[in-house]
């Protein structure tokens, strides 16, 4: 059938199983937008600001699996969208962004609202396009789809000029083929065996699971894969849900801020086995020392990332459920029973203690954990100090319910893929989002987004006055000379919130929190707000810099004396 470009379009989106867009709009994407105002089956989200809908699009792909799509006008409207797509590149989640441009005539003229979006985006997406023939229009929209959804995932963008959107096209449903993953070679099957017998030789084995991992629907191959070989695991902060925090062989997150007993164990370990791991430099610490006395098996989908960040792994690249099931073939002695001795001995040596006279937000994550404990929640973070305290103490037992930006690191990012997590929801969990001060002041602005569509977020602001993680870099690094990290000026947060229309409270005390938790639990149908004023701390554990990742940080101190 012949129909508009702009109509192609959304007959394409449908075809791929679209059902919600996240998209602001402006003068060149209107012809897009004309042809929405007759849609039925596909969800329109306005947000407040076009850096927000590509998070909000990539909370949306992070809790469902399918590709998150957002989309913006040409110029600013394209540019604002760079650093959510940036965010989702380094976190290798799938996305299309469509985004508008000017006529083809124009193009190249400095037109208004001209932006060469496509260089501009290059080195921050698998894929991305120009259409400039709209004969061309419905096949590549088809093949952003399978760019950004195969392999090793991660956004693609499609600028499409105006007149494209506006002319004629020939369209026809094509549906989209389930790709199945292929049968190993003899040589991969080799390379397996020789993996497993690495893993029947190691006397102090130690798994660590990564993003990937979640990608990958892997979560039951790597529960069986460790039960079966009595294996310690560890997840990095992507990799956090792939494995049930309540496992009794997870010790939990590691890394720079990671837990005592799980970076122990790393360290101590003879030989690592990474899951959808890149090896990230926050998860290593120095890597000469990291490295030093032990082998690695690497298994990712990715094959640049093997030997990438860590030289002579046995790597194992392709399709991870058929990896695991390769190397859980093979049966051996798995007696490590002084490894697992050493491992509980650290856990209780290091075992964090609650017990504080006064709000702190370690506690705060704690009581969250147990409230939410068996129960449909998730939980998003900003970027910062709370990040990791969420890290530490939150109980996340399932996948696709913990959405924070791990490669970036993007602050603002927490609230806004809250949101379009929570659309992806629907009534079926509910979302904790934990922010800092410094990241809300950033993407606040979609608390009225929250509010317009009535999504029962909880969301949870850090005030430390100040940001948190920057003070404690300048505490550790540059001998306490603190500038640009304290706000001495502090705005009314509850104030803000009610102004947009959701209930909001100010806790100083433990009770005065567990009152606001237990009400913001029970209103299920409408988002809360619940302002958290906490002394300036610091996060530990914390690697000292250059180091190995069990040398810590002394003297960092759970709580400082400051107020």
């Amino acid at each position: 059938m012949k129909i508009t470009g702009a109509q192609a379009v959304l007959e394409c989106l449908r075809e791929q199983g679209v059902d919600t867009i996240f998209g602001y709009p402006g003068g060149v994407l209107l012809p897009l937008y004309d042809a929405l105002y007759d849609e039925k089956q596909i969800k329109n989200i306005l947000v407040t600001h076009e850096q927000n809908c590509a998070h909000a699009a990539d909370g949306y792909a992070r809790a469902t699996g399918k590709v998150g799509v957002c989309m913006a006008t040409s110029g600013p409207g394209a540019t604002n969208l760079v650093t959510g797509i940036a965010t989702a590149f380094m976190d290798s989640v799938p996305m299309v962004a469509i985004t508008a441009q000017v006529d083809t005539t124009l193009l190249g003229r400095d037109s208004f609202q001209e932006i060469d979006i496509l260089d501009i985006t290059m080195p921050i997406t698998k894929h991305n396009f120009k259409v400039k023939d709209a004969r061309k229009l419905v096949e590549t929209i088809r093949q952003a789809f399978d760019i950004a959804r195969s392999g090793r995932r991660g956004p693609v963008l499609v600028d499409i000029p105006r007149d494209i959107f506006v002319a004629e096209v020939e369209y026809k449903f094509k549906p989209v083929e389930e790709k199945v993953a292929g049968k190993p070679d003899a040589d991969f099957v080799i390379c397996a065996a020789e993996a497993a017998e690495e893993i029947a030789k190691a006397e102090r084995p130690a798994v660590i699971v990564g993003g990937g991992a979640v990608a990958a629907e892997a979560s039951k191959e790597i529960i069986q894969f460790i039960e079966k070989y009595k294996l310690p695991v560890v997840n990095t902060l992507m990799g956090i849900g792939a494995v049930p925090r309540s496992h009794k062989q997870n010790l939990g997150f590691a890394g720079m801020h990671g837990k005592k007993a799980a970076n122990s164990t790393i360290a101590a370990a003879d030989l690592v086995i990474a899951i959808g791991s890149r090896f990230g430099d926050r998860q290593t610490g120095n890597v000469n020392k990291y490295t030093q006395s032990k082998k690695f098996i690497h298994i990712d989908i990715d094959p640049a990332e093997i030997d990438k960040n860590i030289e002579g792994s046995l790597g194992l690249a392709g399709d991870m459920k058929v990896i695991l099931n390769l190397l859980m073939r093979h049966d051996f002695n798995n007696n490590r029973a002084d490894w697992w001795q050493q491992i509980e001995k650290w856990q209780e040596e290091f075992e964090y203690d609650y017990q504080v006279n006064r709000l702190t937000v370690p506690w705060a994550m704690h009581q969250i954990a147990k409230k939410t404990a068996g129960k449909n929640y998730a939980y998003a973070t900003d970027v910062g100090q709370h990040q990791m305290w969420a890290a530490l103490h939150l109980q996340v037992e399932d996948p696709r319910t913990w959405f924070t930006s791990g490669g970036l690191g993007t602050m603002g990012f927490g609230l806004p893929a809250a949101m379009g997590a929570q659309v992806a929801f629907g009534k079926n969990r509910r979302v904790i989002c934990v922010s800092g001060d410094g990241g809300i002041k950033m993407t606040g602005n979609e608390y009225y987004t929250i509010a317009r569509l009535k999504l029962p977020i909880i969301s949870l602001i850090v005030n430390n006055s100040s940001l948190g993680m920057i003070r404690q870099l300048q505490k550790v690094n540059y001998k306490e000379r603190y500038i640009a990290c304290e706000f001495d000026y502090q705005p009314d947060y509850v104030a803000y919130a009610q102004s947009f229309g959701i209930k909001a409270e100010s806790v100083s005390t433990q009770e005065e929190f567990a009152h606001a938790l237990s009400q913001a639990l029970e209103d299920t149908e409408n988002p809360r707000v619940i302002v958290l004023n906490v002394w300036r701390s610091f996060v530990e554990p914390m690697i000292k810099g250059n180091a190995r990742i069990d040398e810590f940080v002394e003297g960092l101190g759970n709580v400082s004396n400051e107020e």
